[in-house]
């Protein structure tokens, strides 16, 4: 009879408690043999909302962000009964949660659940459609690992503290963004997904009205800028719709003019101006101001790191059947 060393004994053990941890992995082909047709849906289904409403692709993105700094990529932001029921929150919430990302969300996944029912979760469809949003409006196609499962809790008191804001000093955000786990120069290359979409006039209309008692504008506005925006935002206080492109100069082309924007003094947001005036962010700027490929290497391999931050496997989290609600009414 064979006879097993301690250690060696302790170490099978440790193994084989193991296996539902490494089964659970993520991986890229996670649906090759259960859904084979998952990319394929996605993709075409991003194509169809993106050739008729191309601002998904900023929407998306922003969905995306505020879900794996919210939650850890799992889908939790997309429950609406504790979400996009809570209007106390709308001002900071439906700047991160935009009708045609969930909507795009919700198409590929009624698709998928026709195709195989049960198996993809609204995780990963939405980290696999930003992907594709981006790369569709001429951005990096990077890598995206699946297998996440979604979340099984969804509290809007998450929120507060996770997402940053339009009005946040460099200190602040390098300080969430560091309690993420992402070094400076990965927040400025995340930043640059801002060469795409628009912000409500509410979040930088300090900067054009109200910056001081003598100096109603902010000085270091580019005052043609300035002028241009004072003319979108007139009536910000009573159109909460009023909106302004994050990057006015190619603002439907993902590309590295938002850094170059910021040299010349058309950062939208006071964190947007804030990146080129400080100058553990400014180098970074300069950088891709100057390097579109260097700027797209590091922004996807940001996003990957992104893609899988604290994200739920296993019998930690569920594969939703609807995207908006969970399976069970959680109490």
């Amino acid at each position: 009879m064979a006879v097993f060393h301690p250690t060696a004994l302790l170490l099978l053990l440790l193994f084989l408690s193991l296996p539902f941890s490494l089964h659970s992995h993520l991986s890229l082909d996670y649906y090759h043999k259960t859904c084979p047709d998952f990319a394929q849906i996605v993709h075409d289904t991003v194509a169809r909302k993106h050739a008729t409403s191309p601002v998904t692709a900023a929407a998306s993105m922003r969905l995306f962000f505020s879900d794996c700094l919210v939650g850890g990529c799992d889908a939790s932001v997309l429950i609406s009964s504790n979400v996009f029921n809570h209007a106390e929150r709308d001002a900071e919430i439906n700047q991160a949660l935009p009708g045609d990302a969930f909507d795009v969300v919700t198409r590929a996944k009624i698709t998928l659940e026709l195709s195989c029912p049960g198996i993809v979760s609204c995780s990963d469809v939405l980290a696999q459609a930003t992907r594709d949003l981006i790369a569709a409006s001429g951005g990096p196609s990077y890598k995206v690992e699946l297998g996440r499962k979604d979340s099984l809790v969804s509290k809007i008191s998450d929120v507060e503290g996770n997402i940053p804001k339009p009005n946040q000093s460099i200190d602040e955000l390098i300080k969430l963004f560091e309690a993420k786990g992402f070094t400076i120069q990965e927040m400025v290359a995340l930043y640059g997904g801002r060469t795409i979409g628009f912000s409500n006039c509410r979040e930088f209309s300090d900067r054009l009205f109200n910056f001081s008692k003598n100096t109603p504008t902010d000085p270091e506005i580019n005052s043609k800028y300035a002028e241009a925006l004072k003319k979108s935002c007139a009536d910000y206080e009573k159109n909460p719709a009023s909106s302004a492109y994050s990057d006015p100069v190619t603002p439907g082309k993902f590309d590295n003019v938002y850094y170059q924007n910021l040299l010349r003094g058309m950062g939208l947001s006071a964190a947007d101006h804030a990146l080129v005036k400080d100058p553990r962010t400014r180098k970074f700027v300069e950088m891709y101001a100057g390097n579109q490929a260097l700027f797209f290497k590091d922004f996807g391999e940001a996003m990957e790191k992104m893609s899988v931050r604290e994200v739920k496997t296993g019998e930690k989290g569920d594969v939703r059947r609807r995207c908006d609600a969970f399976n069970t009414i959680n109490h």
